[in-house]
């Protein structure tokens, strides 16, 4: 028997729907008929049919809601943190089970440079964060309020709560127990609960360079463990890495490096420009013509969706250009099949460097007769000169045999010598491509 308004329903039970009426919260419809979703009572309001629960209703969180939450993985510049209930006053606080997760962008932490989460925050912390973005995925913040940061945090190598400490710029928690030091985007809260306390913003130093003794343990490589001193969540900064970590540090930098935390070698720094705004920037590795290198605000800018299509399409120009330029100085090499048997190098050269000064010309020969297989290989140091000659002289007869010019495969040389010179010679002729 179905339920009809002022009955009381449980999820599951089928619900009387009168002719011309509408479904509304916690009823569906299905192969059946109207069930209801939710333990509560019909109700009939204006022709729509709903349930009025007879619990707390569920809170969804909105924009600009302050939420408790803790911090439960660090990304090079990502905290994921995990909602745990709404500061919101009367009845209960809890979340659905949709939206009990949040992100935390490096930008938003602090209003000051950080590499990486790792630096103001670490695993397990708890934190009062703000509402941004709920849609597609919620997003939070602890910048803009003295009362948003971190509430309360353990130390990463013995476990016991941190404490406030003004001593070292840069470094304000300490642990009571061991000789741990570290920094955290700092709540007016922490040290008390969800309540506020004295305030301690000049703690976190906002707006403000980082210390000559802080830079050294910023997470300028993504949080990750001994290469971000202070991001490695599990050790104390004094803590000597092992020596497979030297050996690891030592391959990614080019350099010898120490074991002691903090102390270790820098990274070669490679001078550029930023593509995206023309400032001088510099970066970790050799940069490649025709790839984006951004400085850290151009990146952020661009994660964010802030930046402009003007400025995209002007970046994009610029490396179509660059890459144009850089292939045109690589030059190209190029695969000549179907060639005569008794043509020599000396008349490759001859024919080919008409066209552009040439860098490399081998006919590729037998290791054990030292005859020639019927292909050759020409390099140009121009890649116009290289497409010309493709365009012009292949078809063309070379001691009575008409040659195939195509692009090399750089790769391709080391292949050639297996088994069936049939087959060998054509998947050659499939993969000729640089």
């Amino acid at each position: 028997m179905s339920a009809v308004a002022g009955d009381f329903v449980t999820p599951g039970n089928p619900v009387e729907v009168p002719d011309g009426s509408e479904l509304g919260i916690g009823v569906i419809e299905t192969d059946s008929g109207a069930v209801a979703l939710f333990t509560g009572t019909v109700k009939n309001k204006d022709g729509r049919i709903s349930i009025e629960s007879s619990s707390d209703s569920v809170n969804m969180p909105v924009v600009g809601d302050e939420v408790i939450a803790q911090v439960t993985k660090l990304m090079p510049k990502v905290a994921m943190v995990r909602l745990l209930h709404i500061e919101k006053p009367g009845g209960h606080r809890n979340l659905s089970a949709e939206h009990l997760h949040a992100d935390i962008f490096v930008t938003e932490i602090v209003d000051r440079f950080l590499p990486s989460p790792g630096d103001a925050m670490r695993s397990r912390d708890f934190l009062r964060v703000r509402i941004t973005q709920v849609e597609p995925n919620i997003k939070a913040s602890t910048r803009g309020s003295p009362e948003l940061g971190v509430l309360a945090a353990i130390c990463p190598a013995c476990g016991i709560d941190l404490i406030l400490s003004s001593t070292n710029n840069d470094f304000n928690v300490d642990c009571p127990r061991c000789d741990y030091t570290g920094y955290r985007a700092l709540s007016n809260g922490f040290g008390h609960g969800h309540l506020l306390g004295e305030d301690i913003q000049n703690l976190n130093r906002l707006g403000e360079r980082w210390s000559a003794e802080a830079e050294p343990y910023l997470g300028h490589e993504g949080a990750r463990p001994y290469l971000s001193p202070l991001a490695d969540h599990r050790r104390g900064i004094t803590h000597d890495a092992p020596a497979p970590a030297i050996r690891m540090r030592s391959q990614m930098t080019g350099k010898g490096g120490s074991g002691g935390r903090g102390k270790g070698v820098q990274r070669v720094k490679h001078d550029c420009k930023c593509t995206l705004c023309g400032t001088e920037t510099s970066v970790p590795f050799e940069p490649t013509p025709g790839k984006p290198i951004r400085c850290r605000d151009c990146m952020d800018k661009v994660k964010e969706g802030k930046a402009s299509k003007e400025q995209l399409a002007a970046e994009r120009e610029l490396l179509m250009t660059a890459r144009a330029e850089a292939a045109e100085a690589s030059g190209i090499k190029l695969f000549i099949a179907r060639l005569s048997y008794s043509a020599s190098e000396d008349e490759l050269r001859e024919l080919f460097s008409k066209y552009g000064e040439i860098t490399e010309c081998s006919i590729a020969k037998d290791k054990e007769s030292g005859k020639s297989r019927g292909f050759a290989f020409v390099k140009f140091s121009s890649r116009k000169a290289g497409q010309k000659a493709i365009n012009e002289l292949n078809g063309s007869e070379v001691h009575g045999r008409k040659i195939n010019i195509q692009e090399s495969n750089e790769g391709g040389g080391r292949r050639e010598g297996g088994r069936g010179g049939r087959n060998n010679a054509r998947h050659r002729g499939k993969r000729s491509k640089s």
